[in-house]
């Protein structure tokens, strides 16, 4: 089965950053692959793939790292645990509006990529329940109690929520970002933060956007508290800079482009060395 969390901290801390990446599992139980009427590789287009390789070296900068192997497609850590789908899982009731619910992206997902059902007939209410306490809750439990810690010793944190977008999700937009930085508005991060994650973004080359067409979801939603000294960000990776979407393989450009994220990892860990250093206020 996979691990539910695992946590990879830096033999001294010297940053108040987190960094974190949920949704790059990629252990699939034999008992999920039996349910699904997709195969394998359908199931892994949901994978933020190999994120979690990008932001390896995090520790090795100062700063925590924190993933886990269940795939997106079990479990969705970036899903409040009441996003239950009544659609997919019996004894679930219709309540509001939830878009990401009705799009069959809740906790537990319905769909994969462009909309493919993933299962062939509905689940229990329990299995939803167990899947739950088992790798949701023990996820969050660690993520909520690394972030105390970090604001403990530090006064203050920052959580890069690491992610990946499709890149046909923004091949026809505009301005084609390569990364996108959510912050749900301004409202899980402070706006002198989110500038200099942006810069670092942009020394390094890449094309930036905020909030579009990826504001961030329950992760920054629950943690981001800026005025609390606790800042949210999601980040959201183009997959064609380093990935055979098709294959869900590393593309030829993985290993540059690990090599620059490395040191967009060691500028964004700086950041959080000495704040007074960096221009960013005491909280």
């Amino acid at each position: 089965m996979p691990a539910a969390v695992q946590v990879f901290e830096p033999v001294e801390t010297t940053s108040h950053l987190v960094f974190a990446s949920p949704h790059s599992g990629r252990v699939y139980p034999a008992d999920f692959l039996a349910l699904a009427q997709v195969n394998a590789l359908t199931l892994r287009s949901s994978e933020d793939a190999f994120v979690d390789l990008l932001v390896a070296d995090a520790p090795a900068f100062g700063a925590p790292l924190i993933t886990t192997e269940v795939p997106r497609a079990y479990v969705d850590f970036n899903r409040g645990a009441d996003e239950l789908d009544p659609t997919l899982i019996d004894g679930v009731g219709r309540g509001g509006l939830n878009p990401r619910v009705a799009s069959g992206l809740g906790v537990i997902a319905r769909v994969v990529a462009n909309g493919r059902p993933i299962y062939r007939a509905r689940l229990p209410r329990a299995e939803a329940e167990e899947r739950i306490g088992r790798y949701w809750r023990p996820y969050h439990d660690t993520l909520a109690r690394l972030l105390q810690q970090q604001r403990a010793q530090f006064g203050r944190v920052i959580l890069c929520d690491m992610h990946s977008m499709p890149h046909e999700a923004i091949a026809a937009h505009r301005n084609r970002p390569e990364v996108v930085l959510g912050d749900r508005y301004g409202a899980a991060c402070a706006p002198e933060v989110l500038d200099q994650i942006e810069a670092v973004f942009r020394r390094a080359g890449l094309r930036v956007m905020r909030n579009a067409p990826f504001a961030g979801a329950y992760v920054t939603q629950h943690y981001g508290r800026p005025s609390a000294g606790m800042h949210a960000v999601q980040i959201e990776i183009d997959r064609g800079l380093y990935l055979d979407e098709t294959r869900v393989v590393p593309g030829s450009g993985f290993e540059a482009f690990r090599s620059l994220m490395r040191g967009v990892v060691a500028e964004l860990c700086a950041l959080g060395e000495a704040p007074s250093r960096h221009g960013l206020a005491a909280e």
